[in-house]
């Protein structure tokens, strides 16, 4: 190329989660080999370039730079327009970060690559067992920045100047540590120490470290908070019961599984069955925790009571790596906290919270800015279903459908339990990672905490805040004050054609598309008429929800007392279905109904009929819990939401197929005002019989869900029908229950219909801000 005649420039743009990814090292080396000239740089936009040299060299650098583009950045899509030539550059290089109105991605946290597992393996190498060894492919992303462009500087690296050798590591184009926030090594870069709970340090050397020395206590039976990535965890030895159930004692977390690390997927083998998309979920950058089928070996019973399954992950940091090494078996690995609070992130708060729970502390000196859970993720349907969005996975943007291009300035404040919020800006929904239940003091102000931040990162301004309708709910209330304070606009979207509208937009359904058949089973959820609604059958587009069936109301006795003590909502059914006097003396030889008859029933009966603290709901979450309080599960009161449902799902599994066409019988639909209602007089009768012939509990669990799948996938089939519909979409927190996903999915699909349910957004509420988002979006639209 020797005349400006044959040399094309251009201004390229490349949009999507493209810093701290190793993108600008990438288009660097690309533009080299295509004998390209000219610069990269990062700016708030995201990734700008400007290029010079033969036009079909520019094009195979466009076509190179997708096909190899780094394992942790998404392209979401790339800009290009021609530019003067003028003088030509001599070379091609790249430029610092620019500061501008924020329109990027930041990156998800990553779990250790391959690369870098192999260095902290290697006695010759400088980072031979460092723990916070990491590289442009992998490391802390989210959980450190305080700011954008995700420079050092905006980080809590900043307090760990680098030493000549990881300088010129982090100035070289061709290292793939290069522009590595992050990089550090023992010489200049955090470092980690065992202490005591009385805050004593504990002595290492020789072959003993602090992280070996972690190893031997939690050999020992000693509990160990341990410094991640994203948060404090508590550890201990998930094979030593007394170890388990001490940790439970003190953390006040008496029933809800504990997750596990075990420290490769051999070693999860002997205690749970993995199949292939599993193990290559265990081993994504993501690393989630997975929910697996458990066999083989067992764990402490401790560990996950009255549950069939395990949730396991892998190490995803060189320092739980270099932990599990040291181990024969798996460890607890739950949250840094007492029960229901937030997590620990803190190295004094920790001291402070988790003094009476750990007898150890391995900690770091690196500041953790933005707590992170760790994601939950279980196959259901032969697809991954994300359980819980948060650490690997958040805030990595949802591309939004066909038709939401111009949409944006909407935060959604999400729901009250597992609450998300969302940003929606320019066709992309940013959905933060999983926040917990607002009902607690500690996390609300989280949330507050962490709305702030998502602003300041994204440099975003709303023009519009989605809120669920519910008036009580905390982020409704916030929502409200917030639109109130900044003068914006404020929308009310209903809770269950939130659910819908997520799945919708993650599978990609157009703005304008043709109504679908939404299918919303929860627990509650407020509805357009004010009731409390939570078994719904919805005629939906992204605008408007109809409500074409619905559960049959029933009152809960005790409002939120019900959800804790199901034997609440067992008595509620059968007195509306047949009169508590009646059915309790048909079936005077079943125990359940006998200790269910020395309860307060006159004042429950007086409450509902004078509608005291006793409010009707459509929902199917009650209904679970009412059936599963009659074969004894959770009766008397259940300690965290879901457990009573969670456990009947784990009895009723190693039976379920076998009894597919066992299923309980189902009432006619009655119609109320052209709205179906569904009834379950002719379950309860049925089920009832069975106990009292002395079927065995699993058998009727794995009836009774046989029975709600066929009644679900009956009335989604003749709804659809009658409404000319031939797309069903099931959410809500109740198809997290895999028999149930299955059944209604296997059922649907049998018929022909198009069937779509959640798999990159939770199910359960920590999807309901996207739904919100999305439906603001499509009211403000056109």
């Amino acid at each position: 190329m020797t005349t400006s005649e044959y040399i094309v420039a251009e201004t390229i743009r490349v949009y999507g989660t493209v810093q701290g990814v190793g993108f600008r090292p990438t288009v660097w080396r690309l533009a080299r080999v295509h004998k390209l000239t000219g610069s990269v740089w990062n700016d708030a936009l995201g990734v700008g370039i400007r290029v010079w040299g033969g036009a079909r060299q520019l094009e195979a650098f466009i076509g190179s730079l997708q096909r190899e583009c780094p394992p942790l950045a998404r392209i979401e899509r790339i800009e290009r327009s021609p530019m003067v030539i003028g003088r030509i550059p001599d070379a091609f290089e790249i430029y610092s970060s620019v500061t501008g109105e924020t329109q990027t991605n930041v990156a998800a946290d990553a779990a250790v690559c391959d690369a870098c597992r192999q260095e902290v393996d290697d006695p010759a190498d400088r980072r031979f067992r460092y723990p916070f060894t990491n590289c442009t492919h992998c490391g802390p992303r989210l959980s450190i920045i305080r700011t954008v462009p995700y420079d050092r500087a905006n980080t809590s690296m900043s307090a760990f100047p680098m030493c000549p050798q990881c300088l010129a590591e982090y100035q070289d184009p061709a290292d793939r540590r290069f522009h590595a926030q992050p990089n550090a090594c023992p010489v200049c870069g955090p470092r980690v120490w065992l202490e005591s709970s009385a805050g004593e340090m504990v002595e290492t050397g020789g072959d003993q470290d602090p992280i070996t020395a972690a190893q031997r206590v939690i050999a020992e039976g000693k509990i160990v908070a341990v410094k991640g990535i994203g948060g404090i965890h508590l550890a201990c030895d998930a094979c030593n019961q007394q170890a388990v159930q001490r940790l439970r004692q003190r953390k006040q977390r008496y029933h809800k599984a504990f997750a596990l690390m075990a420290g490769d997927t051999a070693m999860i083998e002997r205690y749970a069955g993995v199949n292939e998309v599993e193990r290559a979920a265990l081993r994504s950058a993501q690393a989630p925790i997975v929910i697996l089928d458990a066999r083989g070996e067992a764990v402490a019973a401790g560990v996950a009571p009255g549950q069939s399954t395990l949730g396991f992950m892998l190490p995803y940091t060189p320092l739980h790596r270099l932990l599990m090494q040291g181990l024969d078996c798996p460890i607890v690995l739950t949250s840094g906290n007492r029960s229901d609070e937030p997590q620990c992130i803190d190295n004094e708060d920790a001291r402070h919270r988790l003094a009476q729970i750990a007898d150890y502390f391995l900690l770091h000196d690196r500041d953790i800015v933005n707590r992170l859970d760790d994601s939950v993720l279980r196959m259901a349907a032969g697809e991954p279903r994300i359980l819980r969005r948060a650490r690997g996975y958040a805030p990595a943007p949802i591309v939004l459908p066909e038709g939401f291009e111009t949409s944006g300035g909407i935060l959604a404040m999400g729901g009250e339990l597992k609450n998300s919020f969302c940003l929606l800006q320019g066709g992309r929904a940013v959905l933060s990672q999983h926040m917990g239940d607002l009902e607690n003091a500690a996390t609300f102000a989280d949330f507050r905490h962490n709305l702030g931040l998502y602003r300041k990162l994204f440099d975003f301004r709303p023009a519009l805040i989605a809120v669920d309708c519910h008036p009580d709910y905390l982020s409704t209330q916030l929502g409200r004050e917030t639109a109130h304070a900044e003068k914006i606009e404020l929308l009310e979207v209903q809770h269950h054609h939130a659910h819908i509208a997520a799945c919708m937009a993650e599978h990609g359904v157009p703005l304008h598309t043709t109504p679908v058949l939404g299918v919303a089973m929860d627990g509650l959820g407020y509805g357009s008429d004010g009731g409390l609604w939570g078994g719904e059958f919805l005629l939906a587009d992204y605008r408007e929800s109809r409500r074409l069936a619905h559960f049959i109301p029933v009152a809960m006795p005790g409002g939120i007392q019900a959800m804790r003590e199901p034997w609440r909502n067992t008595y509620a059914h059968l007195q509306q279905a047949f009169g508590w006097e009646s059915i309790s003396k048909a079936f005077s030889h079943l125990r359940i109904l006998r200790e269910i008859d020395q309860k307060p029933l006159k004042n429950l009966a007086l409450m509902i009929g004078r509608g005291l603290n006793s409010p009707p709901a459509s929902s199917c979450g009650r209904l679970f819990d009412a059936v599963a309080a009659t074969l004894g599960i959770c009766t008397w009161s259940q300690h965290f939401e879901g457990q009573a449902a969670m456990e009947m799902e784990s009895l009723a599994a190693p039976v379920f197929h076998e009894q597919s066409g066992n299923a309980y019988p189902l009432d006619p639909q009655q119609t109320e005002k052209d709205i179906g209602v569904i009834q379950f007089n002719s379950l309860w009768q049925a089920l009832l019989e069975d106990l009292a012939e002395g079927t065995d509990g699993a058998i009727a669990a794995a009836r009774f869900h046989q029975t709600i799948c066929a009644m679900i996938a009956q009335t989604a089939t003749d709804l659809g029908r009658k409404h000319g519909l031939s797309t069903v979409v099931l959410s809500g927190g109740v198809f997290q229950n895999r028999l149930l996903l299955e059944g209604v999915t296997a059922r649907l699909d049998a018929s022909g219909v198009r069937v779509l349910s959640p798999g990159a957004v939770p199910a359960n509420d920590g999807g309901l801000s996207l739904g919100q988002a999305v439906i603001a979006a499509a009211k403000t639209t056109g």
